[in-house]
């Protein structure tokens, strides 16, 4: 793994043992000597990741790392503190600026990597994440509030050693939702009764009867915890498991003994990450959402119908069966929105939706095209079959009124095309051109029925 590293020191030496170590690792390093260069190189290189040291003339680094967070085009960059300060309540400051992350002077080689690629390995989910939603996902750039807090998470705490575990869970009572499992059993019984799943899984490295790591490894494999946080608590020496954990993708860690006001501040930074990147997921979803769907209704858009039709009939005629396609039209429905108002004729409109999707199979495409005309791909079926899903679908739109305001009653109909594939040459446009024709022959011929095309 690669990325760019800006490091920030006002002591030429620290800069340049960071620096070699890391370009030793083969990441582009970039340098800054003071709080005000180091704000200007952020906005210029946008790097993968900040070392910031606490203790400068100036800007020190805690005020530029409260920038770098409070900036919507530069907070989604990991910032890590290093300081030379040791008291537990100077690293939780950088960590409530906003910082990701903290190391102490002289910086270990161990804590240095694990920190820097576990942080760039996040902002790369995070970035692919931003790009496939314009990079701007949660409006942040037009003025809307940070990322969520870390505050009031559903932590699952997995420990059995009772001393332990009792402190943990002291410590974070009042401030969290925590829910204790001693064994990978209890753990999984703990996910499948919770309602909204866990934010962070903190898991006893050294549990009795158990293989801690093993634990951490099923977790990131299993489907309903792969994306959930895990830190580790482990012995002071426990380099080498400690090393294994975090290359299967553990995302943080506390040595014993466990410092309170650090298990606070890790707890909130893995919470606050892990809403942050399911709000990117959502975000991606709906834009994925919205990219096939159509606004009003809920259902398909034409976009889809295009590119899933094709792909239908193709696989249809090289296994040798049918597809059905049944086209609609709501009758007279100008006159509602000339009558009650487009507001009156989006809910008929939506109430339609909701009818036809009730009518058909899981497997069918029903689609919005445009208007108040509707499509619905059928696979499988054949021209007759697909007959009567149009006459199922006739009777739902007419049986029922419809009331698209307070006291507003209409009696609503719809006609309907049918055809289906004829022969192996058959496209897409043939399939909705000869729908279309035997919708318009509906319409003619007094509307509010169901007409299939000849083969």
């Amino acid at each position: 793994m690669t990325a760019r590293v800006l490091i920030v020191d006002d002591i030429l030496a620290n800069v340049r043992l960071l620096e070699a170590k890391l370009a030793a690792e083969y990441f582009e390093v970039l340098t800054a000597m003071n709080g005000a260069d180091a704000l200007e190189a952020v906005n210029r290189a946008k790097p993968d990741i900040v070392l910031l040291d606490v203790m400068m003339p100036g800007i020190d680094g805690v005020e530029v790392c409260r920038r770098i967070k409070a900036n919507p085009a530069t907070q989604h960059i990991p910032v890590v503190m290093i300081t030379a300060l040791d008291q537990p309540e100077d690293r939780v400051r950088g960590l409530e600026a906003g910082a990701d992350d903290f190391l102490t002077k002289p910086v270990n080689d161990l804590a240095l990597f694990c920190r820097v690629k576990g942080l760039v390995r996040l902002k790369m989910l995070t970035d692919e994440l931003r790009s496939r939603t314009g990079g701007d996902p949660l409006g942040l750039a037009n003025g809307a509030a940070p990322g969520p807090g870390g505050h009031g998470g559903r932590i699952l705490l997995i420990d059995n050693r009772t001393t332990g575990a009792d402190r943990i869970r002291g410590i974070l009572a009042g401030k969290h939702e925590v829910t204790l499992a001693t064994s990978q059993q209890e753990a999984a019984e703990a996910y499948a009764q919770g309602d909204r799943g866990f934010e962070l899984i903190i898991v006893n490295l050294d549990i009795e009867g158990s293989d801690g790591m093993r634990i951490c490894s099923q977790l990131k494999t299993m489907e309903q915890t792969r994306q959930t946080p895990i830190l580790i608590i482990v012995g002071p020496d426990d380099h080498q498991r400690l090393l294994r954990t975090l290359d299967m993708g553990v995302n943080d860690y506390l040595i014993r003994p466990v410092d309170r006001q650090e298990l606070h501040a890790r707890v909130v930074t893995q919470i606050r990450r892990h809403r942050y990147t399911e709000q990117l997921r959502l975000s991606v979803r709906a834009s994925l959402e919205l990219a096939v769907t159509d606004a009003l209704t809920g259902l398909y858009n034409r976009r889809y119908l295009e590119s899933q039709l094709a792909s239908l009939i193709d696989q249809a005629v090289n296994r040798g069966k049918l597809v059905s396609v049944l086209t609609l039209d709501v009758d007279y429905f100008k006159s509602v929105n000339d009558t009650y108002g487009h507001d009156a004729g989006d809910r008929v409109l939506q109430d339609v939706a909701g009818r036809i999707r009730a009518a058909v199979r899981s497997v069918d495409l029903a689609c919005r095209v445009g208007g108040e005309e509707f499509v619905v791909v059928l696979p499988d079926t054949d021209l007759k079959t697909a007959g009567r899903v149009g006459e199922r679908i006739r009777k739902a739109v007419a049986s029922k009124p419809f009331n698209p305001g307070p006291g507003c009653f209409l009696t609503i109909t719809a006609s309907l095309g049918v055809s289906a594939i004829a022969a192996a040459q058959d496209t897409a446009d043939d399939l909705l051109k000869r729908a279309d024709q035997a919708l318009y022959r509906a319409k003619r011929e007094g509307r509010n029925r169901v007409i299939s095309a000849a083969a």
